[in-house]
């Protein structure tokens, strides 16, 4: 095997580094370029690939997808193994009647983005960057489809358009977004971005692609409604949204690596219980979670009804049964939520 050695790569004019399969490598598009987390919905917690009827607001689904909706059980989602070539999962999501959406409505699924992991993009500032999302989507209807960038108080908006041209096709959609450079956008661990798929909006949610709104628009006017179709199909994989005016390669990191980034935000737990009345468990976090988490439905080997109050902290949680439960038992479902 031969090793290149040089100081510098430079264009044939001696300025700006080559490009690289139509690329220019850069700080942002070559590790750690993808600010979504999970864009390969290879990652899912919660459901393990089941399906889940999307019933309250918000609900999520694959790990760090989050729906939100105005009405209940018009749609459903699961991990699905059909995917375009060089992926092995992709969120499938199904409507489940056909629903014509009121003024006021959306159905939208949503990934928050932290705000530590958007900081560097100076939205807000004169020095925005730019920034293009990529992602591969297929779908049983075609037209026009769209979504939005929000901040965390939704009162800056972009809205972005795609066209799905052939039906049950998987394509590929690139949308570059000049960075905004007004409106307050959260550097912390709250939400610095959210970036939503609109499912079907009403007439007040959406408003012409290509610009920046103070407002809080989820969609393109005219869209497709996908939840106006029953039985309709949408399939999604490969999402990336990174700094710049071109889409490279998907970003891909190890399977262990992802798991822990989305275990930031949820992880499931076991635990056993020793006596009707109570318990304490110490519980090693494999990463620091963003915030203290909360604790969801807790389910027992030998049945569930089990209430707990929580002390947590960054390093370890406590937990008290208020509720008396048949020991001994295993806890074989206990979540800690601390999603944005």
């Amino acid at each position: 095997m031969s090793t290149l050695a040089v100081d510098a790569i430079v264009d044939s004019s001696n300025g700006n580094t080559a490009t690289i399969n139509g690329a220019t490598p850069t700080a942002y598009n070559t590790m750690g370029k993808n600010r979504i987390i999970n864009g390969a919905m290879e990652i899912d917690q919660r459901n393990a690939g089941a399906s889940v009827t999307i019933v309250s607001n918000p609900t999520y689904t694959v790990d760090r997808w989050r729906f939100d909706i105005s009405v209940g059980s018009k749609l459903s989602a699961q991990q699905s193994s059909v995917a375009p070539v060089g992926f092995s999962n992709s969120m499938l999501i199904t409507s489940l009647s056909a629903y014509t959406p009121s003024a006021g409505d959306q159905f939208v699924f949503n990934q928050l983005i932290e705000g530590f992991n958007t900081s560097d993009l100076n939205w807000g500032t004169a020095n925005a960057k730019t920034v293009t999302l990529s992602f591969w989507v297929r779908s049983s209807l075609t037209g026009t489809f769209g979504g939005s960038i929000r901040n965390n108080t939704v009162n800056r908006s972009y809205v972005f358009s795609y066209t799905i041209n052939s039906a049950n096709t998987w394509e590929q959609k690139t949308i570059t977004i000049a960075g905004d450079t007004t409106g307050t956008w959260e550097t912390t661990n709250s939400t610095g971005v959210r970036l939503s798929f609109s499912l079907g909006s009403g007439s007040s949610t959406g408003n012409t692609a290509g610009s920046w709104y103070t407002a809080n628009y989820r969609s393109v006017t005219g869209e497709t409604q996908l939840v106006g179709t029953s039985g309709a199909t949408f399939y999604i994989t490969g999402v990336q949204l990174e700094v710049g005016s071109v889409a490279t390669e998907f970003e891909r990191r190890p399977y262990g690596t992802e798991l822990m980034l989305c275990q930031r935000y949820y992880q499931q737990k076991a635990g056993f219980v020793v006596t009707t009345s109570s318990i304490y468990q110490a519980i090693h976090f494999p990463v620091a979670m963003r915030s203290p988490p909360t604790i969801g439905s807790v389910t027992f080997d030998n049945g569930t009804g089990a209430t707990f109050t929580v002390n947590a902290t960054y390093g370890y949680l406590s937990c008290y049964q208020t509720a008396n439960h048949s020991a001994p038992a295993t806890v074989t479902s206990f979540p800690l939520n601390a999603e944005l």
